[in-house]
């Protein structure tokens, strides 16, 4: 299983970004994907997650209304895009894919990309 998350950059206070996470190497039928961020200094916390099977798509409360997550299963690809940013969404974002259940754990997880960079400038 390899993910590759892309996407990443600078962006004013307000903007927009869409990440990508491009999996390889499983089903999107039998795994969730859960997009993580690390900010500097702070623990790794999850975002948002989705299992494409059913639809189900969460997110934590801090980015609820400007985050939607999604999935092209014909592309094996799952977006996070991410509108009205905010500089306390600055962080290193990862893509991340476990067996069945949605979970914000990130000790959950069985697959990691490598980060992209998100940057929020006020």
């Amino acid at each position: 299983v390899q993910l590759q998350a892309s996407g990443g950059g600078l962006v004013q206070a307000g903007g927009s970004l869409r990440l990508s996470c491009v999996a390889s190497g499983l089903s999107f039928d039998e795994y969730a994907i859960g997009w993580f961020r690390q900010a500097p200094g702070k623990e790794r916390e999850g975002v948002s997650c989705i299992r494409s099977d059913d639809g189900n798509t969460y997110h934590v409360d801090s980015v609820k209304g400007r985050f939607t997550i999604s999935s092209d299963d014909a592309k094996n690809t799952v977006y996070l895009q991410m509108n009205n940013l905010k500089p306390e969404d600055t962080a290193v974002y990862y893509c991340a894919a476990r067996y069945y259940g949605v979970s914000f754990n990130q000790n959950d997880y069985n697959y990691w990309g490598q980060g992209t960079l998100v940057t929020v400038s006020s």
